[in-house]
């Protein structure tokens, strides 16, 4: 473009320009540009627009975030109901439908299929092309206001493409919100790591995060969504449903492309008949197909009842369900310590594969289900979902059916347990706990932690196993005796192995802080208790409030530090590592300079030339800070190769991304 366009001018050129790479991007997944050539647009875009605030508009890619609504969402009225539909289980009841078509046409109809996304409905509000409001479905007569959070989902345009869809006074598009199953797998795990429940399925969560208060959460957990009806300025554009599907692709809206115009109804059956047996290969959860007459003067002939419309079901796919006895609950424990109730089932074949246990997740769960060990259940499992019970069946109960009791010792080790205050996990507080030793070891040895390469997992179970290790600290006591006696492990390897252990023993006090697993303590947080306390002695002893007054260490860790030092298994296996000569005291490195005081920056994807440890160095030789997420508060986002979600918050809160050779520049070319 000129560069000395007006800024009017220009900002709308590159607006234009990042709207047509976010829709290669997240509607037809086949960019044209890098990310990083991406982020230049957008940030361009930005520093435009600061400079004019008068010319920012709301359909700007930079407004995709805004504020959370204050008191929760409004209620909103539909323009006209978002009916359900009625559900077919059978191949006879879609046989029943072609017949009621025929009778009322006298012809033979073609229909539509389309996949029944397991996600929530939503209405969309578009004015003369530019989005103005997004509603869930609610009772199907009032729902309630999500925009904001609507506009985090990266695949929805906030104006359209199509000029003839822009003539139009008001649009309503309805669509199925959803959550992609790496999103979906993403946020338990996240979930897990925090303390928090999983969300049962896809669905749940997708729900959830809808109706989540901030929409920066919303924006990072990557929403997705397919529309499927629209209504123009209160009429269907187009006299087909198929041709309205088109339509609405060509707005720029993401439309299922799976969808399918079937000429009989047996090819309807064999449309479902086959997504039935290959549902488990899309990246979104299925629950059925949605078969819908394709004429819609036929459509408006047939009408709706108050709650389904007659020209329309869902065919439903058989339920992932079954019953089964629940002969024991055992408990597991975790590399954390978490303490997990497991039902030892009655074997049941479920979805292709014979289930003999479900996890109970913890002990309010089975008090929420009301379960006891000798139940009838039933329990549920969806693409690789791991099997849970849903629901007990409780007018089958059997007279001898026992209630369970969580454990009050570990299962194990017999050491504490422990649940923190507002949490549903137990926890065995025991460092050298067998259960979490051989994940503790890979943990303690990883990369970022002590660095002991050729230790892995094969290698963790045998010395677990044989008895020759009971802790980290142990691995310093290990021979080259020891080792060449273990499968797989020769001399030479031998040799390597404890050149590494030997190697470890000079890291800094950050990297066995981290490796040692305690609760909350990531790589980040660990580097900021070396730099406070100085030497592991110092931070043993801290007291809880001392722990607290840290940067970036609240409550919730600065307790989860002191149970862990209060315990005298973990001073134990302390002792055994500074006995056994492991440098416990922090490096500190020369401050150089003040350039970057008080500025704080997030580090996110693969540098060019520095590891991610460089980096944070520079940062603070040079006076800044390193913190874990972004916020308004953040400075500065390092980015590289592969940055993942906080590259998308930093777009969404205007917060300057810079590549390696900016900063390099900020530190003085170093």
């Amino acid at each position: 473009m000129p560069p000395k366009a007006p800024p009017a001018e220009k900002i709308e050129q590159l607006r234009a320009l990042i709207r047509h790479h976010e829709h290669r991007y997240y509607v037809l997944d086949n960019p044209e540009i890098s990310d990083a050539e991406f982020d230049k647009l957008f940030r361009a875009l930005k520093a435009v627009e600061a400079e004019h605030p008068e010319l920012v508009l709301p359909d700007s890619p930079t407004q995709r975030v805004g504020g959370k609504p204050a008191e929760g969402f409004a209620a909103v009225e539909h323009a006209r109901p978002m009916l359900s539909l009625d559900n077919a289980y059978s191949e006879g009841e879609l046989l029943d439908l072609d017949r009621r078509v025929k009778e009322l046409s006298g012809v033979a109809p073609d229909y539509v299929c389309e996949l029944k996304i397991d996600g929530l409905s939503l209405s969309l509000i578009y004015e003369e092309g530019m989005l103005t409001r997004g509603v869930t479905r609610g009772d199907g007569t009032r729902g309630e206001d999500v925009t904001a959070n609507v506009k985090t989902i990266r695949s929805l345009p906030l104006k359209l493409r199509d000029e003839a869809a822009q003539k139009y006074r008001r649009l309503e598009i309805r669509g199925e919100v959803f959550l992609p199953l790496a999103s979906f797998h993403k946020v338990n795990e996240e979930r897990e790591d925090n303390d928090e429940p999983r969300f049962a399925n896809p669905r749940n969560a997708a729900a959830g995060t809808l109706r989540t208060l901030n929409p920066d959460v919303v924006a990072s957990r990557k929403l997705d969504l397919f529309v499927y009806q629209c209504f123009a300025d209160g009429q269907i554009p187009c006299p087909r449903h198929s041709e309205t599907l088109g339509w609405l692709k060509e707005a720029g809206l993401k439309v299922n492309p799976h969808w399918k115009q079937c000429e009989s109804i047996q090819a309807v059956i064999d449309y479902c008949r086959a997504w039935e047996e290959k549902r488990d290969s899309l990246s979104y959860e299925i629950d059925g197909v949605v078969v819908k007459v394709n004429s819609v003067r036929l459509q408006q002939d047939m009408g709706a009842t108050s709650k389904f419309p007659r020209w329309a079901v869902a065919y439903k796919f058989a339920a992932r369900q079954a019953t089964t006895q629940v002969k024991n609950i055992l408990v597991q424990v975790g590399r954390t310590g978490a303490l997990t109730p497991v039902a030892e089932l009655d074997p049941v074949e479920l979805a292709g594969s014979t289930i003999s246990r479900a996890t109970l997740h913890n002990e309010d769960e089975i008090r929420r289900l009301g379960l006891k060990i000798g139940d009838l259940v039933l329990i549920e499992k969806g693409g690789d979902v791991i099997p849970k019970v849903v629901k007990v069946l409780e007018d089958r109960r059997p007279e001898d059916a026992q209630t369970f009791v969580m454990p009050s010792r570990c299962p194990v080790c017999s050491g504490e347990v422990y649940r923190p205050e507002g949490e549903a996990v137990r926890r065995c507080a025991n460092v050298g706990c067998p259960a979490k030793v051989k994940e503790s070891l890979l943990h303690f040895s990883a990369r970022k932690a002590m660095k002991i390469e050729g230790l892995g997992e094969a290698l963790a179970d045998q010395l677990v196993d044989k008895g020759m290790v009971k802790d980290p600290a142990d691995l310093y006591q290990l021979s080259l005796d020891d080792l060449v006696r273990l499968d797989r492990m020769g001399k030479k390897s031998s040799l390597n192995l404890l050149a590494q252990v030997e190697e470890s023993k000079r890291n800094d006090l950050a990297r066995i802080i981290f490796g040692l697993g305690i609760r909350h303590v990531g790589e980040r947080t660990a580097q900021i208790l070396a730099q406070r306390f100085g030497s592991m002695d110092a931070l043993s002893r801290a007291a809880q409030d001392e722990l607290e007054s840290v940067f970036e260490v609240g409550p919730v860790v600065a307790e989860s530090i002191y149970r862990f030092f209060a315990q005298p298994e973990n001073l134990a296996v302390i002792a055994k590592l500074k006995a056994a000569g492991v440098n416990l005291t922090a490096k500190t490195a020369a401050r150089k300079s003040a350039q970057l005081q008080g500025k704080q920056f997030v580090l996110t994807g693969k540098l060019p030339s520095l590891s991610r440890e460089q980096a944070g160095a520079l940062i603070e030789q040079h006076g800044g800070r390193i913190t874990v997420s972004v916020s308004q508060k953040t400075d500065f986002v390092l980015a590289g190769e592969d940055a993942g979600s906080k590259l998308d918050k930093a777009r969404a809160l205007g917060v300057p991304v810079i590549e390696e050779t900016e900063f390099l520049k900020m530190v003085g070319g170093e």
